[in-house]
Order: structure tokens, then C-alpha cells, then sequence
């Protein structure tokens, strides 16, 4: 049975690691872009629920000035050769690497993961840095395009960096989500002000302190703490550019707000996303995927399963294999690779979790491992939770629960997989497990998500960083990753060069004749297939 949240009291736990010394937090600190009176809030360690980071709080004043500052770095920023920009990069990805211990403890500190869920927020950012370093000349590069009359006609598309881009980042991927979609901001010539949430500013603080390192020009990227309810009006109303990351509500009010301003957003929120496990699936290799797929960051993921769809045939199979692993795995608070699930991050994402589990198990839901909040390990553990017998009246049915609970369905055949995964307003990312690999792309297909992964949970598209990532539906717009990972930050511009002849008619040929000479040069052009 569920229990009730508990209440994030300091509880025994880890002791922060040697790398966080208060000099460290406090450097860190001091680098948000705020007065020097600025009213400060102070966050807690989802671990032990003890003080953490005490950090100023950003006014629209200040959020006003880091973009003037902003503006003034980006001209420099833009004219900078992309040679430079990306040796810039590629340090970066050097330190990153080479430093990863303090992103790693940072990461657990603030955020209450596992070692091994924030490493692989590590491998993430080094990805990313080394795709857009690599790539971003060829995506930037002027490329010709067919002229209106071929031979006549040279015409260029160039791209320009949009200016300042504001970016909006979440706590749960608080490496991830901080720096990958200003990486590429960044290299397409744009300067940053980025507004993470306060509960894991310091590790984005530390992002932004090694890419200055690595030798970005002061200003070309600044940081601002506070509510949106405070300073996201400040920023939306100066931003060039709006890249958010988060709830689907704030998603829509912000998109509101983009369109009044005629400037583009790019919206990455929700989902409730749905694994199908075929009836010809490797039974043991689909339960080590749920696992995978349900679990890391206990469940704070946005690309995380929350809805389990497995053929009737192995359903009982898969259900043993499933609810075995997740029995073994090691739930705890360490700063090493020792445990497999971490903490939830805050009080109000343990309160979510324990409601949605409570409200499924009081209309009839079955858990089989799970189901508790764990005070005993810390303020804000709670079991990885597998249920079973869930129905439409229950609240986790159709809404994101962001935790480590996953609800389990069965199928018929593939039509009603297809179905009940596609029955949602939401369509973030989908996995298909089955021995056949044509038979699961072409189920894959047919699924109503941004990103569907075929025999893996989510790293497979999500790794892919060369193809495009985002949601449809209620999952938001825009992409990240690939070539609209960073055109999406630049404005397209065309020149148009016409030599000798245009369209319109030379005065010694009349109208009439001249219409008649295109019409001719059109259906040639038409027959030696000139596209």
C-alpha cells in the first residue's frame, strides 16, 4: 500500500563530497546575474534534506541588463569565425570529460540521481559539444539554391544567428537540459541568457564556468535565477529566441506569449510515453529494458515510460521477469555507482508520486514490487513501483506522474498496441521490443511519438544526436539535436542575383509575345525534367 509523502526533514545520509566546499558553492553562486543586495533563496539536498546552495535571486532588472550585456558580446560573438567557435567547443568537451567528478557530485547533490543516471548526462553533453563542433560549418555554411531561370538566376541562402536566445531549463537533467540546446545556440552565433531552476542552478552554473574556460567571450553567456512568475515576463519580452524545457502548461503560455511577439520557441514538454512489448520479444532482454526504461533518475525523465503494453501471450511471463529485476535493484544515497535508483528531487514531486500511486491503489489497482515511500533512506526515496489493473478513473491513467511508477496493460494483437499506445493528447517517445527488427520499425511507424525506439528504452534516438528530437502533440514543438537543433537559431536569408533577363519582358518584345515565349520555356524546362 502507498503511504503518505514524507515530510523533507534533514534525515542521516551522505555527507556532500570534498569537491562542494562552501568556496566552490559560493564562486558558483556568484556568478548568477544579480545586484549585489539581491534577496537570496536557499535549496536543499534531496538526499539528506539539508541546506545546500544559497543563491541570489534575479530581478527583471537584472534579467533587462544580462541581455544588454548579452547583445553587446553577441556582435562580437556572431563575427567570431566558426574555426574558432568550434575549437571553443571542442575544449569544452575536453574539460567536461576531464572534470567530470565535480559535475557528477554536483548533479547528485542537487538533484538526488544516481552516479551512474548523472554520468550518462556527461556522455550526453560530450556528444552534443563534439556533434556541433564537428557539424555546425556545414549546417551554417551559405549554400547555393536553384535559381527562378537556370543560368540567369544565382541565387544564396545564407543564415544569420538570431541575437539572444533565452533558454529555459528543468531540474531533472540539470547537465542535459542546461547546456545541450545553448551548445548549439552558441555555435550557431547567438549569445545566451539562461534561466535554470534554482533547485539545480549550480550545476548549469558550473556548464556555463567551464565553457567560459574553455575560452567563450565574457557575456556571451549569463545565467538569471527566479520564479517565472517573477523574471519570465522580463525574459520573454527581450529574448530574440525562446528554447524551453518543462511542464506542457507552462509550454502553451509560453507559446502564447512567443506568437504575440512574432518570435519563434522551441517547446520540448510532457508525456505519458508508452513501451509495447510484441509476443515474439526476448522476454528477458524486454524486462532488463523496462527497467531501463521506467527507472533511471527515478522516473524523472522526461522520455521515461509510464504506460507498459505487452502482448496477452507472454503477459504473465514478462510481468515475473519484470517485477524480479526491479526487486533487485538497489535503492539508496550514495555518492558512487553503488545504488541503481536514486531520490526524488523535490517535496512536490514525492507528494505527486505517493497521490498517484494512493489514488490507483484506492480504486483497485495491484502493485506488485513497490507502492511506499521510503523515509527510512531519505526525505524523498520512494520504491520503484510496478502496478497492474489500472483503469481510466485512476489519475496516473492518462497524467504524467514524473516518477518511478509504471502502469501495465495487455493487448490483443498489434492494431490495439498500436492504439492504446496512441490514446494520449501526448507523444514524446515510445519503445517497441520484438525479435524481428523489421517488424518492430514498422510498428514503430505507427506510433504517435517524436522518438521511437525499437529494442532499447530511450538512449538509442535520444544518443542519435545527428537525427532530430521532440515532441508531437501536447509533447511540444520544435526539435533539438540534428541540422533543426541549430537552424532553429538562426534566420535564413535569401539573395537573389538575376543576370541579364528577368521575368519581366524586354521593351522591343510585346506582353503577348513574351507570355508566349515563357509558356514555351516552361514546358521545356518541364520536359527535360529540371526540378
Amino acid at each position: 500500500m502507498a503511504t503518505a509523502p514524507a515530510r523533507p526533514t534533514t534525515a542521516r545520509g551522505p555527507r556532500l563530497p570534498a569537491s562542494l566546499t562552501p568556496a566552490v558553492l559560493r564562486r558558483l553562486a556568484g556568478r548568477v546575474s544579480a545586484s549585489p543586495d539581491a534577496t537570496r533563496v536557499t535549496t536543499s539536498a534531496p538526499y539528506t534534506g539539508v541546506p545546500l546552495a544559497d543563491l541570489p535571486v534575479s530581478t527583471p532588472a537584472d534579467v533587462e541588463d544580462a541581455f544588454a550585456r548579452a547583445r553587446i558580446a553577441q556582435r562580437t560573438w556572431a563575427a567570431t569565425p566558426l574555426a574558432e567557435r568550434r575549437k571553443i567547443l571542442l575544449r569544452y568537451h575536453d574539460l567536461v570529460l576531464a572534470r567530470q567528478d565535480e559535475a557528477l557530485d554536483l548533479m547528485q547533490a542537487e538533484n538526488g540521481k544516481t552516479r551512474r543516471d548523472a554520468f550518462l548526462e556527461v556522455v550526453d553533453i560530450a556528444i552534443v559539444s563534439r556533434y556541433y563542433a564537428r557539424n555546425a560549418a556545414r549546417y551554417l555554411a551559405p549554400k547555393r539554391r536553384r535559381g527562378a531561370i537556370p543560368l540567369l538566376t544565382h541565387t544564396t541562402e545564407i543564415r544569420h544567428p538570431k541575437g539572444v536566445v533565452a533558454v529555459v531549463s528543468p531540474w531533472n537533467y540539470p547537465l542535459s537540459m542546461a547546456a545541450s540546446d545553448t551548445l548549439a545556440a552558441l555555435a550557431a552565433g547567438n549569445a545566451v541568457v539562461q534561466k535554470p531552476d534554482p533547485q539545480t542552478a549550480l550545476t548549469a552554473l558550473w556548464s556555463m564556468e567551464l565553457m567560459y574556460e574553455a575560452g567563450l567571450p565574457e557575456g556571451v553567456w549569463q545565467m538569471v535565477i527566479g520564479r517565472g512568475s517573477s523574471i519570465g515576463g522580463a525574459l520573454m519580452d527581450n529574448a530574440d529566441y525562446m528554447m524551453f524545457t518543462g511542464s506542457t502548461a507552462t509550454g502553451r503560455a509560453i507559446a502564447s506569449d512567443a506568437g504575440k511577439r512574432l518570435i519563434g520557441a522551441s517547446l520540448e514538454l510532457g508525456g505519458k510515453n508508452p513501451m509495447i512489448v510484441l509476443d515474439d520479444a526476448d522476454i528477458e532482454k524486454a524486462a532488463e529494458g523496462a527497467v531501463a526504461a521506467c527507472f533511471p533518475s527515478a522516473g524523472q525523465l522526461c522520455v521515461s515510460v509510464e504506460r507498459l503494453y505487452v502482448a496477452e501471450s507472454v503477459r504473465d511471463a514478462f510481468l515475473a521477469a519484470f517485477t524480479a529485476r526491479t526487486k533487485r535493484l538497489r535503492i539508496g544515497a550514495a555518492y558512487d555507482y553503488g545504488a541503481d535508483v536514486g531520490s526524488l528531487t523535490t517535496p512536490a514531486q514525492l507528494k505527486t508520486v505517493t497521490e498517484h500511486v494512493a489514488d490507483a491503489v484506492a480504486k483497485g489497482a495491484t502493485v506488485l514490487p513497490g507502492g511506499r515511500a521510503r523515509p527510512d533512506l531519505g526525505p524523498l526515496f520512494h520504491e520503484p513501483t510496478i502496478l497492474t489493473d489500472v483503469t481510466p478513473d485512476m489519475t496516473l491513467h492518462s497524467q504524467e506522474t514524473f516518477g518511478p511508477v509504471v502502469s501495465v496493460y495487455s493487448f490483443r494483437d498489434v492494431d490495439d498496441a498500436v492504439e492504446q499506445a496512441n490514446a494520449t493528447a501526448y507523444g514524446l517517445n515510445a519503445s517497441v521490443w520484438s525479435r524481428d527488427g523489421r517488424r518492430g520499425r514498422a510498428v514503430a511507424a505507427r506510433v504517435h511519438a517524436g522518438t521511437v525506439n525499437v529494442n532499447e528504452a530511450f538512449a538509442a534516438a535520444w544518443g542519435s544526436v545527428d537525427a532530430p528530437m521532440g515532441g508531437m502533440g501536447d509533447s511540444g514543438l520544435g526539435r533539438r539535436h540534428g541540422a533543426e537543433g541549430i537552424l532553429k537559431y538562426t534566420e535564413p536569408q535569401t539573395i537573389a542575383h538575376q543576370r541579364l533577363q528577368g521575368f519581366s519582358p524586354p521593351s522591343r518584345i510585346a506582353p503577348r509575345t513574351w507570355a508566349a515565349l515563357l509558356t514555351g520555356g516552361l514546358r521545356a524546362l518541364k520536359a527535360l525534367g529540371v526540378r
